[in-house]
């Protein structure tokens, strides 16, 4: 004989009354409205409950589909399974378009920069090693004092812009590839050669011929006309002042203000005032040339016209 399968409620309280007989249809449900199934006993998995629908006149027991995320959760964690990390945020698009490496030269993207940067550093080397007395005749040679100008004007001013006074310690060291670097992946290798030229021959002529005058007349010894001058310092000063002209409002003031009060401070120290001036002048020759400069990287930097491939418009 098959014993019969009764209901918890039956087994834990006998006395309670049996519940009414509900004939079942063929299938198998319940026929009744009201039925449910029985809730199983102690032991046996759980059923998915039921959902009673008419069908034909006929009603039918229907089980119903119950999400098994909740039952799953403590077996995956028994299993020991990691739930999964949330991605990282992106960066915002300006974050993303900054790149550290373009502030400095490179053979392919600033050509006159990179170059010139290294015979600065031949030079550099050959002034700190070589034999001191040759050191010295080359220097002098290259100085652009005003016997040199009066005799091989350009000549003396190429000849100068071809040592560092300082050596490789001097800060116009970091300043020249900063700013030449800059300036160059913006208006391209051949007009910032020219603001550095520009800066650097009229800087030097503005600062030598007072002096040469003030030979003539006696205000000064004669010689005044065989001082040392030589350095790219006025050629930075100039390329500082242009590409302050390129940059936003804020940062343009702020490099200004920062160069500015390194050549004010030089001035108030009064220790070579004529190489100070000329600082204070190759700044405003640079500044002078940014309405060209300003028309010329808009061009560069939109398509307009045809520019150099080294005219690259910088982030």
């Amino acid at each position: 004989m098959k014993r019969p399968v009764t209901s918890g409620a039956e087994t834990t309280n006998p006395a309670a009354p049996a519940a009414p007989s509900t004939p079942f249809s063929a299938t198998g449900s319940a026929a009744g409205p009201a039925a449910a199934p029985a809730p199983g006993l102690d032991g046996i998995p759980r059923q998915r409950p039921l959902t009673v629908s008419a069908e034909g006149g006929v009603y039918v027991a229907v089980a119903e589909n119950v999400p098994v995320v909740a039952e799953s959760a403590p077996v995956s964690a028994a299993a020991g399974s990691v739930p999964p990390r949330p991605r990282p945020r992106p960066l915002p698009a300006r974050l993303r378009s900054v790149r550290p490496w373009r502030l400095l030269p490179t053979p392919t993207g600033t050509p006159f920069t990179f170059g010139y940067a290294v015979v600065l550093a031949v030079t550099s080397v050959v002034a700190e090693y070589a034999d001191p007395d040759l050191v010295d005749r080359v220097l002098q040679a290259s100085s652009t004092d005003v016997a040199h100008l009066a005799q091989s004007p350009v000549r003396v001013l190429v000849a100068s812009a071809l040592w560092i006074a300082g050596g490789l310690t001097s800060a116009y060291v970091i300043a020249f590839l900063l700013v030449l670097t800059a300036l160059e992946r913006r208006i391209g290798g051949w007009r910032t050669a020219g603001v550095f030229l520009l800066g650097h021959g009229l800087a030097t002529l503005a600062t030598e011929i007072p002096v040469g005058l003030s030979v003539l007349a006696g205000h000064l010894p004669e010689s005044s006309l065989h001082r040392y001058d030589y350095g790219i310092s006025f050629g930075v000063a100039a390329s500082v002042g242009a590409l302050a002209g390129l940059l936003r409002p804020w940062l343009r003031w702020t490099v200004l203000a920062v160069f500015g009060w390194m050549v004010i401070g030089d001035l108030i120290a009064f220790t070579d005032p004529m190489t100070n001036w000329g600082h204070t002048m190759a700044l405003a020759i640079g500044m002078a040339t940014w309405p060209l400069l300003r028309r010329v990287s808009s061009m560069t930097t939109t398509g307009t016209r045809e520019t150099p491939r080294t005219a690259r418009a910088c982030p």
